[in-house]
C-alpha cells in the first residue's frame, strides 16, 4: 500500500479534469449504504467518503455524536489516519474527526480496522446528520441537561433518516447555546424554571446580583426578590446563587427550536416548544420528521426552515405536535427569520 508521505506530494496530484471525472463512477471493494461495486460520486459522498479536489482521493468522515471520543478509538483512529491518510486530521464545524488523502481503492482495509474499536463512517447528504452537542451536565457547572445522553439517544434512534435536504440536531446544555440550537433543523436547549419559596428568603439580594437578564429586582425595602418570568432565560443563576435554597428547580426540560440553518442564506430557527422532557424527545423529532417528509413531497431539496416560512405552516407544524409538545407548546409560534446582510442597505 503506498501512503502519501508529505503535504507537497499531495498537492501535486491535483485532477485538473475534476467535473469530468465527477461524472463518473468507480468499482471500490466495501459496502457504501448497502451498496457494492460501481458507486458514483454522490453516492459516497452520502455514505461519509467525500471527493476531493486530487484524482482517487477522499475525505473519510468519521461518526463523533455529541464531539465525544472515547481514548481508546481515538488511538486507532490516529494510527488508521496515519495508515491510510495524510499528515493531518481535520476538526470539522461538526464535531466530526476527518482523514483527508485517502485514496478509493483502500476503504475496505480502513473501515475494517476502524471496526476494531466500533468506530462507525458518517454521512452527507439528505438525511438525519450525527447529532452534535456540547459537553451538557456531566462537568459543566452552567449544563442543566445531558446533552451527551440525548446525541446518543438520536444517533442510535435516527441517524441516516432519510430526508428531503441535510437534517442537522443538535443539544445545548444551558442558555450560552455552545452547539447553536438556533442554526440547527432541529435544536434543543436545557432549561430550569425557576421558583422562588418565600419563607427561607432572608432578602439578602444575592439573586437579584446574580440574574444577569435583570428578570429579578430586589423590593425596595424587603430586598426580597420581585420576578419577571418574561426575561427569564431559564439559567439557573439564581437558584446556583441562592444561599438559603429560596429559589429552587421548577418545570425542567428542553427548549425546541426548529427551522435553524447557516450559510449562504441564514435562518434563526422557531421556538416551538419549553421544558421538553428527555423522554419526549425522541417523540418530538419523530413528528418533526413525518412533518417534514410530508410537507417537503414535490418540493425536492429543500430544508425544513424553509417550509416552514410558507403561510400557515408553523401553524400547521404546531397542529401536527399537539399531542406531543401538550402544555410545553408555545401558543402562537413564529416562522424562522431570515438573516439578511442587506436588510440595513
Amino acid at each position: 500500500m503506498s501512503k502519501i508521505k508529505t503535504k507537497k506530494d499531495m498537492r501535486i496530484t491535483v485532477d485538473h479534469h475534476l467535473e469530468e471525472d465527477v461524472k463518473k463512477k468507480i468499482v471500490i471493494d466495501t459496502a457504501v449504504d448497502g451498496k457494492t461495486g460501481k458507486i458514483d460520486f454522490n453516492e459516497l459522498k452520502s455514505g461519509g467518503f467525500i471527493k476531493q479536489r486530487q484524482k482517487d482521493l477522499f475525505t473519510v468522515r468519521l461518526r463523533c455524536p455529541g464531539g465525544r471520543i472515547p481514548v481508546k478509538k481515538l488511538k486507532k483512529i490516529a494510527e488508521v489516519a496515519d495508515k491510510y491518510g495524510g499528515d493531518y486530521v481535520h476538526l470539522s464545524f461538526r464535531q466530526s474527526l476527518e482523514i483527508p488523502y485517502v485514496n478509493y481503492k483502500t476503504f475496505n482495509g480502513m473501515i475494517e480496522e476502524l471496526k476494531e474499536v466500533d468506530q462507525n463512517i458518517a454521512s452527507c447528504g439528505p438525511r438525519v446528520r450525527v447529532p452534535t452537542a456540547c459537553s451538557g451536565c456531566e462537568y459543566n457547572p452552567n449544563g442543566l441537561s445531558d446533552t451527551q445522553k440525548m446525541a446518543n439517544v438520536v444517533n442510535e434512534k435516527f441517524f441516516g433518516y432519510r430526508c428531503n435536504h441535510k437534517f442537522k440536531i443538535s443539544f445545548s446544555g444551558c442558555p450560552i447555546d455552545c452547539a447553536r440550537t438556533s442554526e440547527m433543523d432541529l435544536g434543543f436547549q436545557g432549561a430550569v424554571f425557576p421558583e422562588w419559596h418565600e419563607d427561607p428568603c432572608t432578602g439578602c439580594t444575592i439573586c437579584a446580583s446574580a440574574c444577569l437578564e435583570g428578570a429579578i429586582t430586589p423590593h425596595p425595602k424587603t430586598g426580597k426578590p420581585i420576578f419577571d418570568s418574561s426575561k427569564c432565560l431559564y439559567c439557573s443563576d439564581c437558584i446556583r446563587a441562592c444561599p438559603t435554597n429560596a429559589w429552587r428547580q421548577g418545570k425542567t426540560g428542553h427548549v425546541v427550536r426548529v427551522g435553524g440553518r447557516h450559510g449562504r442564506h441564514p435562518l434563526n430557527a422557531a421556538i416551538i416548544a419549553k421544558f421538553v422532557s428527555d423522554e419526549d424527545v425522541p417523540k418530538v423529532i419523530e413528528g418533526i420528521l413525518e412533518w417534514y417528509k410530508k410537507n417537503g413531497e414535490g418540493k425536492g431539496r429543500i430544508r425544513i426552515g424553509e417550509i416552514l416560512m410558507e403561510p400557515g405552516n408553523i401553524e400547521s407544524l404546531a397542529k401536527h405536535l399537539e399531542g406531543v409538545l401538550g402544555d410545553n407548546a408555545i401558543k402562537k409560534p413564529r416562522p424562522p427569520e431570515p438573516v439578511r446582510i442587506n436588510k440595513f442597505d
